[in-house]
């Protein structure tokens, strides 16, 4: 049995094999790569029947990797399967092959949500199945890849397989999956040296825990440049009134004044934008500053008119929706 409650360990492994080959078109993993990784997850656990493995369990994976030679298998399933375990402890290094990483990524984000299904989150120290481990471990493994994956899909996809079906429980697990790599993305930045505001403001949304990544540095780097004060000021001021709006369609028939559509012109040139990487993305955004402070110096957004008003509501929440793609910058301390 793999745990209580989830099957046996041969249907674990066709629930990799299923996940590997999820992840490997999720990340554009073809040819030989991608055949390696789903052999390698089916053959990922047979070392576990071993008596080597029996007595010394903590060879599993390495006489897996043995073995899968001996038996004729190509190198790149039998370092998979050795990959797949890591880290094994603290400080380990994570998989480094494609294979190794794909089917890593499969039996961590299996465990996860399994576990989760039966209620068995780590509380305080105790954490008898190394999730902790494993979700450190997932999250630096796609950094050190450089993949992008939408973790709710991912957590969709692992649910299935394991046939949970209650719209109720599917959404609790969402959720406390989320929290939890929240808690592990938040130690990688600390060790990254990112300051903890920093971090909090890109841990806004965890749904691509790379990404996470990416915006962290960039708006750490992006808050020590001159005028960054500034400009996080008026970013700050759009979200507190936009948490008063709705996402609805800007009619710009409904403005008033020149200020409402310089900024709403300004909004659609950043809105289209095709920036390379975040650093460029945040110097963007730095434009809308002025048009922003031109804005609320002039315009009563809280307009007697309600059309008038709703709209203006509007177009603050669709500038503080494009502003929260990057982090969520009332949480940066200035």
């Amino acid at each position: 049995m793999y745990q209580e409650g989830l099957g046996t360990v041969y249907a674990k492994t066709e629930r990799l094999n299923k996940l590997a080959e999820y992840l490997a078109e999720t990340v554009d993993v073809e040819g030989e790569e991608q055949a390696a990784a789903l052999r390698a997850a089916l053959l990922s656990k047979a070392d576990l029947t071993t008596g080597m493995v029996t007595e010394f369990t903590e060879l599993q994976g390495i006489m897996g990797r043995e073995y899968a030679l001996l038996d004729g298998e190509s190198a790149a399933v039998a370092t998979a399967i050795d990959e797949h375990y890591r880290p094994r402890f603290a400080g380990d290094a994570q998989a480094a092959t494609t294979a190794g990483r794909i089917v890593s990524l499969a039996d961590k984000i299996d465990a996860i949500v399994g576990t989760f299904s039966r209620g068995k989150i780590p509380t305080g120290s105790q954490d008898p199945f190394a999730l902790r481990r494993a979700a450190l471990g997932f999250v630096k493994t796609l950094i050190e890849a450089k993949w992008h994956i939408i973790l709710g899909d991912m957590v969709n996809f692992a649910m299935d397989l394991y046939g949970i079906e209650d719209i109720a429980a599917r959404n609790k697990i969402q959720y406390e999956v989320a929290e939890f790599m929240r808690l592990r993305l938040k130690n990688v930045l600390e060790t990254e040296n990112i300051r903890y505001d920093v971090a909090d403001a890109a841990l806004f949304n965890v749904d691509d825990p790379y990404d996470v990544f990416l915006r962290a540095h960039a708006v750490a780097k992006f808050v020590e440049t001159e005028g960054a004060a500034n400009v996080l000021q008026a970013f700050v001021r759009v979200g507190n009134i936009a948490a008063k709006g709705e996402n609805m369609p800007v009619d710009g028939e409904l403005f008033r004044e020149q200020e409402e559509e310089t900024l709403y012109d300004a909004y659609l040139s950043q809105h289209i934008m095709k920036a390379v990487d975040y650093d460029e993305t945040l110097e963007n955004l730095a434009f809308l500053a002025k048009p922003i402070d031109d804005y609320f110096d002039k315009v009563m957004v809280m307009d007697d008119d309600l059309k008038v008003r709703c709209n203006r509501l509007a177009m603050m929440k669709m500038i503080d929706n494009l502003l929260r793609s990057v982090a969520d910058f009332d949480k940066i301390v200035m």
